[in-house]
């Protein structure tokens, strides 16, 4: 019997010790600003992330479907409000974006160090296909929600979509860069 209550006791541990590694959903609420991007049918499902300047990121909350979403409010060159929201197939990408933007305050010199990055080959590619929500302005007041789709390499001619706005609607954005999304007016 009481080798019985030793396993029972040293399982009973095990299994606590194995869960207090697994990160846990905090208190409703608590990731509200970062999942503000998200669709509200992928909402409960999101990755939560925080990164940090370097990088390198820490997993608030784990996820169930591919979204995951993180606050970039106060981060450099981010509005006040700011949240973003995109597969988890975009984790490269988004890391070499921050790491950039971290390295180098002066928008016109970033895009330039990115453009070289192109140029060599050394641009991470985002996924095909993937969304990014991104929410953003100076306050409550004026946030709005800007939606675009990652087709890196593709122009006017492979998907037949325009690569200008002229005609109103959606369109190609920087066709034939990695870089290239379809602008969907009106998000």
């Amino acid at each position: 019997m009481a080798r019985l209550v030793l396993i029972g006791l040293g399982v009973l541990a095990i299994t606590v010790s194995t869960l207090a590694q697994i990160p846990q959903p905090g208190p409703p609420g608590q990731y509200d600003a970062a999942l503000a991007a998200a669709p509200a049918q992928m909402r409960d499902g999101a990755m939560v992330i925080k990164w940090k300047a370097d990088g390198s990121y820490d997993t608030l909350r784990p996820g169930t479907n591919r979204l995951m979403c993180y606050d970039q409010s106060g981060d450099a060159g981010e509005q006040p409000v700011s949240s973003q929201c995109t597969s988890v197939g975009n984790l490269d990408r988004v890391k070499q974006n921050k790491v950039y933007e971290a390295k180098i305050a002066d928008r016109t010199a970033r895009e330039a160090a990115l453009t070289e990055l192109e140029k060599n080959g050394q641009r991470v590619k985002p996924e095909f296909g993937s969304v990014f929500y991104t929410r953003q302005g100076k306050d409550a007041a004026s946030v709005r929600l800007h939606v675009t789709i990652a087709v890196p390499g593709a122009t006017a001619a492979s998907l037949g979509i325009p690569d200008n706005n002229k005609m109103g609607g959606a369109w190609i954005m920087n066709a034939g860069t990695s870089t290239a999304h379809i602008m969907i007016p009106g998000h």
